[in-house]
């Protein structure tokens, strides 16, 4: 919105023509979220307990989450509204991939949303029924795939790119649409699954996401594209303003989120935090990158579809408690801990996932 503003104003006073910019734009759209964030979140805080918004904990789960009982959740509200702010402000809102992103982050917050009313208003401890909540975000998934697959421009838009290889570039044709959407519900549910413990998955989604913000930037600059060799694809750029956005927001919420917690995202955050990861990575043409340096949700992911399998198939359970973080203090490890080690795996993955841009 700013952009065309000061566009505009740039015809009578040059220097607003620095608002042109990407990355000055990113470094606003940071610092917005943030502030939002900072100034508006005692007051949902404030409004989540007075509406007693109270989180359930499972009585079968680790008994120093007991304490947290009754702590505020669907704070992911604020998240959302602080990158929706941000991102209408600083981003050029001409730019396709900016709505895609911002529709699809607000449709799967919208089944996060549902999901946590019947849980805490309501007080139905099965929230959304798995089904429902599966098909919602497929429906929303597939909207987005389908929507991303018959705009694209280039076939360097959907074509399977493999890290490390410098030509295999793989066209997929329709199949596409379908990798996408496990892309995208795929990474809204592990986000979502990793959520479980104070700030364990917040910190993990802005960095990720400012990587991701990284390599937009490059995808959509020919000469950086060309030098690295991955796919140049025009507008993917501007990306990189909803993922500082996500950061600023990510950041905000964490000064309230961090242990102890103050207040808690809820699913209308992770679900869709997870969904705007996974859109991103698609767009930039970059999903393994995004397995890599979200190899924290992966495995939190994956350590629940193994529990469940081996539950069923011998009985026997592998880990003390799925997802994983909760192995780790029923062993007696504490909170911050688990925390902490997580989110350092997730720098070094990080740090992993954009060597693979130069490591070809």
């Amino acid at each position: 919105m700013l952009v065309w503003l000061a566009d505009y104003l740039s015809q009578f006073y040059s220097p607003f023509s620095m608002f042109q910019y990407l990355t000055l734009r990113g470094i606003f759209a940071v610092l917005t979220a943030l502030v939002i964030s900072w100034v508006f979140g005692p007051m949902v805080i404030r409004k989540l307990n007075d509406l007693q918004m109270g989180q359930a904990i499972r009585s079968d789960g680790p008994q120093t989450h007991l304490s947290k009982a009754g702590t505020p959740t669907m704070g992911g509200a604020l998240i959302l509204l602080a990158i929706f702010v941000s991102t209408l402000l600083w981003a050029d809102l001409g730019n396709r991939y900016i709505w895609i992103v911002l529709g699809t982050t607000l449709a799967f917050g919208l089944v996060g949303w549902v999901d946590d009313y019947r849980k805490v208003v309501e007080k139905n401890p099965r929230g959304l029924p798995a089904r429902w909540k599966y098909l919602w975000q497929s429906i929303f998934g597939l909207t987005a795939a389908i929507t991303l697959y018959y705009t694209a421009q280039t076939p360097a838009e959907t074509e399977l790119i493999v890290p490390f290889f410098k030509n295999v570039a793989l066209s997929m044709g329709p199949f596409y649409i379908l990798f996408t959407y496990f892309v995208i519900v795929g990474t809204s549910n592990a986000v979502n699954l990793t959520d479980g413990l104070d700030g364990l998955a917040i910190l993990p989604t802005v960095m990720v996401s400012g990587a991701l913000g990284l390599i937009a930037y490059l995808t959509g600059n020919y000469q950086f594209a060309d030098y690295l060799q991955i796919p140049y694809i025009t507008g993917a750029g501007e990306l990189l303003i909803i993922s500082t956005a996500i950061c600023g927001a990510g950041l905000g919420f964490l000064w309230f989120n961090t242990y102890p917690a103050m207040v808690f995202m809820g699913d209308i955050g992770a679900l869709a935090l997870g969904a705007a990861l996974g859109v991103m990575a698609v767009i930039v043409r970059q999903e393994f990158v995004l397995a890599i340096m979200g190899g924290v949700f992966v495995i939190e992911t994956l350590s629940v579809i193994l529990q469940v399998a081996s539950f069923k198939l011998t009985g026997k359970r592998i880990f003390r408690m799925a997802p994983l973080h909760h192995h780790y203090e029923l062993k007696g490890w504490p909170e911050p801990r688990v925390i902490v080690r997580f989110w350092i795996i997730t720098v070094v993955l990080v740090l992993i996932g954009l060597a693979t841009l130069k490591i070809r």
